[in-house]
């Protein structure tokens, strides 16, 4: 049988998640099982239903697909406000084909697939399972989500910044050098509620569309997400601390799978002489070359000083299939 089963919580799978999402080409905090259950036990529910496909037979089963479905159509879990990547949770040849065999049973009339990664090999493989079964699939690019290649040192990381982006980190750095010392402070788990306060009111402060973006339930989120991600030990929560002791800048930072992402950030608009939130992003940079990390990853959007850092575009996805 190809679809063993179609769970109905996330309870049921999560053991099978894990150890799929940890064999898997590539993995993201945003796939792993804590994080879409947090979205679920949220934002879920009402008119859309829960259905986590397993696929493959009961004794070796082949990955999950985590869709919900509302009316005739089917979607990831979770929204393109919340989560940077979507994908499948399988590792083995025949997933595809699985779940289209398993889909083939199911009520539905279209899919959409959000935040799939041009470097995954969903996008292939999807179509070329589904084309064979008759089902049009359209491919189209969403969005970039910028990225840096770590290399082993600081001095190679600066080094290698075109020339204008190099100049202008130093000369900042040396600026924010010469107003007093600063260092940089990682919250602790004793100190995860209060620093998320803290960080939530910078965020607001230093971008209108971040201030709009924190509705209530966002803020519920992110306050839940963020001691989730502590626990599982994902969460960087960084601040750029003056001298007095005085936090100007914020940043929220995953490290997983050998990558540090980049999810939010924020910072105090009466320092923003001193470019804070870019110097507080750079030193999160140094921080994670000399962590042994190999990438840092941006996320979703093309704002301008991601380039300034180095960053060069990956893409995401949205990939429309039709019944």
């Amino acid at each position: 049988m190809i679809c063993t089963a179609g769970a109905t919580a996330f309870d049921e799978v999560v053991g099978l998640w894990d150890d799929l999402l940890g064999a898997r080409e590539w993995s993201s905090v945003f796939l792993t099982s804590a994080w879409q259950q947090l979205w679920w036990e949220q934002y879920g529910g009402g008119d859309s239903n829960l259905s986590l496909l397993i696929i493959g037979p009961e004794d070796a089963p082949m990955g999950v697909a985590p869709l919900t479905r509302q009316g005739d159509t089917l979607a990831f879990v979770g929204g393109t406000d919340i989560f940077d990547y979507h994908d499948f949770i399988d590792c083995t040849p025949g997933f595809f084909e699985g779940l289209a065999d398993c889909l083939d049973e199911h009520p539905w009339r279209s899919m959409r697939l959000e935040s799939v990664p041009g470097f995954s090999s969903t996008i292939p493989r999807l179509t070329e399972a589904f084309t064979r079964k008759g089902w049009s699939v359209d491919v189209e690019e969403e969005d970039v989500v910028p990225g840096v290649e770590l290399p082993a040192t600081w001095d190679e990381y600066v080094g290698a910044l075109r020339k204008k982006d190099r100049h202008e980190l130093r000369r900042k750095l040396r600026r924010l050098e010469s107003a007093g010392e600063y260092r940089v402070v990682r919250s602790t788990p004793e100190s995860l509620t209060a620093d998320v306060e803290l960080f939530l009111d910078m965020m607001g402060e230093s971008r209108d569309e971040k201030r709009e973006f924190l509705q209530p339930d966002r803020q519920r989120f992110f306050r839940s997400m963020v001691e989730r991600m502590e626990a599982a030990g994902y969460l960087r929560l960084f601040f750029l601390e003056l001298a007095g002791g005085e936090r100007v800048a914020s940043v929220v930072v995953f490290d997983h799978d050998g990558r540090r992402l980049l999810y939010n950030s924020g910072y105090r608009l009466a320092h923003r002489e001193l470019s804070t939130g870019l110097m507080l992003k750079a030193l999160c940079i140094k921080d994670a070359i000399e962590s042994g990390l190999t990438y840092f990853d941006f996320l979703r959007g093309p704002e301008p000083y991601k380039y300034h850092l180095g960053a060069v575009d990956r893409t995401v996805h949205r990939i429309t299939v039709l019944r």
